[in-house]
């Protein structure tokens, strides 16, 4: 079993089964960048990805630490030339906020809600 999918399942095993969302969500793994600040007001950028995505927020992870209620912005790698990827290469970047935060071994799982909703 690939790891995202032992991670993913994990984190899952905590969440109630009447887990109740404003929109559906999909196990989906994409790449992005996470940029923001820390506790200390540094600015940081890592290379992140996320484990499940909906319209109205995304489940991260990545190996840094992020406060909850901080302000994140998300940006998909463009695709190469010769890559045949769903995503864009024009897509803007994502502003949204982290609404938890869990650590797992060496990485964070974060939970962000995006300002706008994609889609």
């Amino acid at each position: 079993m690939p790891p995202e999918k032992t991670l993913l399942q994990t984190v899952s095993s905590g969440r109630a089964e009447d887990d109740r969302r404003r929109s559906k969500r999909i196990e989906l793994q994409i790449p992005l960048f996470v940029r923001g600040r820390n506790s200390a007001d540094d600015q940081f950028m890592e290379l992140g990805k996320t484990l499940d995505i909906s319209a109205l927020g995304a489940f991260i992870v990545c190996p840094l630490s992020v406060t909850v209620s901080g302000i994140v912005t998300l940006t998909v790698p463009a695709p190469t030339l010769t890559s045949n990827a769903l995503v864009p290469s024009s897509m803007p970047p994502i502003q949204a906020k982290v609404t938890r935060r869990q650590e797992l071994g060496d990485v964070q799982l974060i939970g962000v809600e995006f300002f706008t909703p994609i889609g």
